[in-house]
């Protein structure tokens, strides 16, 4: 099952804002989500550090939640382990964001239909890296 057409794709990567937290991004560079995160930079997001430690990634200022970002956030891009990523999919409904993406191998058909249900657009079980290049997007 396909959960995310390129349509939701393209438009999540362009339409759907500039400000995408990144959780689970930490400063290990051997990490998917570093690299990703530094071509969603390459297309002008801002990337929001979303990680227990609050560290700076990529010069910009970490938190420990969403919770804790003190401004609103566009999409909510998700690398944690698949039995805490629906909770973060709740999370992302609560404060307002417009989006959430799940990226590969992060997996939970609940939170999909929960936050497709709020009215979010969502990709799940997706690289949103590799759907850029896919994309020509950069």
């Amino acid at each position: 099952m396909t959960y995310g057409d390129d349509a939701t794709i393209r438009d999540i990567l362009t339409s759907a804002g500039e400000i995408w937290a990144v959780v689970g991004l930490s400063s290990n560079p051997d990490r998917a989500a570093y690299r990703v995160a530094e071509k969603l930079q390459r297309i002008d997001k801002k990337v929001v550090p979303v990680h227990p430690k609050a560290e700076a990634v990529h010069g910009e200022q970490g938190y420990a939640s969403l919770a804790d970002i003190p401004f609103p956030v566009d999409v909510v891009n998700v690398f944690v382990n698949s039995a805490l990523a629906g909770d973060i999919a709740d999370q992302a409904v609560t404060i307002g964001a417009k989006a959430v993406w799940f990226q590969l191998g992060v997996v939970d058909v609940a939170a999909y239909d929960r936050t497709r249900g709020a009215g979010l657009r969502m990709v799940m079980d997706r690289s949103a890296g590799r759907e850029i290049t896919r994309l020509g997007l950069a």
